[in-house]
């Protein structure tokens, strides 16, 4: 609770130079409010989880409207159309929000472990040191398995987003029964893409909670 009620004090100052590019300024500023690095990677990991999930739900949507549109029979082929070129905007928009939230876990992570592997000369303690090595490799490790995965799955949308680009295009001029029955052979490509797509990003979940628990 007080560290919710921390952020939320400071958040319209963190918006502020994270907008201006002032990320030295960003990150000192949080931990004099006692949240340090390693929270505010937790924090973007969550949000990047919930992305992915998210993504998932309106790519699955955008194929729930293809589905529709080709299986239809007459009638309400523009009405079709219309959904099915609104969920590809959605997906395209939600493709470009897993980006940015991927971008944000790599920021503050490089600079986390930047940090903490310059820490490591600041220990008198052999043993201390050589504990918080182990355990900054082990982290390390996590981390980089997950933005691996994260972007494995981000890299997925792409394919999705240009199959539906073309179907998108080729029925804005050829909205007719006849062009929408040749699209079933499409049908079956695009599918087999969101499911694709939908396998790795619930690899990158898995990851995102595995990470997130080890950081407990």
């Amino acid at each position: 609770m007080l560290k919710t009620m921390r952020l939320s004090f400071i958040g319209i100052f963190v918006m502020a130079m994270t907008l201006t590019g002032c990320s030295t300024v960003y990150y000192n500023t949080l931990e004099k409010f006692g949240v340090e690095k390693r929270d505010v990677l937790v924090d973007r990991v969550k949000d990047a989880r919930k992305e992915q999930a998210d993504a998932q739900v309106t790519f699955t949507s955008a194929l729930e409207e293809f589905r529709s549109l080709v299986e239809v029979d007459g009638g309400e082929l523009e009405k079709k159309y219309d959904r099915l070129n609104t969920s590809y905007n959605r997906s395209k928009a939600q493709a470009i929000q897993v980006r940015e939230r991927i971008t944000s876990v790599e920021t503050v992570g490089n600079k986390l472990f930047k940090e903490w592997e310059s820490e490591l000369k600041l220990y008198d303690s052999v043993d201390l040191r050589r504990r918080s090595e182990e355990q900054l490799n082990a982290t390390r490790d996590n981390y980089t398995q997950l933005l691996g995965a994260m972007n494995k799955a981000a890299d997925r949308m792409v394919p999705v987003l240009e199959l539906y680009e073309d179907q998108v295009l080729f029925l804005k001029h050829n909205l007719n029964a006849r062009a929408i029955s040749s699209l079933e052979t499409e049908r079956i490509k695009i599918e087999e893409r969101v499911s694709a797509l939908i396998e790795e990003m619930n690899t990158a979940i898995e990851q995102a909670d595995s990470f997130i628990a080890s950081m407990g």
